[in-house]
């Protein structure tokens, strides 16, 4: 991982993604500082440096796809799997809804062709902020549904409020690219 692509994505987070101020998490829980990194995703520099840094963290999991959390991951796996077949290591991507739609193909995995599966794949789950990673594990459950074997879930920012112990008690590795102290220093 290049030292100064993560420290200009550290700058570019502070100033574009993280709050101070009281807030209520996607946990239920209250806090006084928050990220909302779609800012970060939807920003040109931002989306580059998340892409490289996350594809750095991923290239030798020997993963065949990649799974967003609706809303916050989805440009975030694209990103990613864009940037592995510029590298010549294509990794698919692949969306996890919060609910199935009520119309249409009611899929809880979107994002596959027709005849496509996930069945025996192996899958690593990205988010962009993590808290306790109940909805990542949420969405663990439908991929594991489709027939999927998540191996891993990497997140953008780890808040530290308890998600790497969750994830080891569901078997699974939590890989960080930041943790929530780096910005909360000055």
């Amino acid at each position: 991982m290049s030292t100064s692509s993560r420290a200009r994505l550290a700058d570019i987070i502070r100033t574009r993604s993280f709050g101070r101020g009281e807030i209520t998490l996607a946990s239920g829980r209250k806090s006084d500082f928050y990220f909302n990194l779609k800012p970060t995703m939807l920003d040109p520099e931002g989306a580059a440096l998340l892409a490289e840094l996350s594809y750095e963290a991923l290239k030798d999991e020997k993963i065949d796809y990649i799974g967003g959390l609706e809303m916050g991951a989805v440009p975030l796996a694209g990103a990613i799997a864009q940037l592995s077949w510029m590298k010549g290591n294509p990794i698919a991507a692949f969306f996890v809804r919060k609910k199935p739609k009520e119309h249409g193909a009611r899929l809880a995995v979107e994002g596959l062709a027709r005849n496509e599966s996930l069945k025996g794949k192996r899958i690593v789950i990205v988010e962009d902020v993590t808290t306790t990673g109940g909805s990542a594990i949420k969405a663990i459950e439908a991929v594991k549904d489709a027939g999927g074997d998540v191996v891993m879930v990497l997140t953008m920012v780890d808040r530290n409020e308890g998600a790497e112990d969750n994830f080891r008690e569901a078997g699974l590795t939590l890989r960080t690219l930041f943790k929530a102290d780096e910005f909360l220093k000055g």
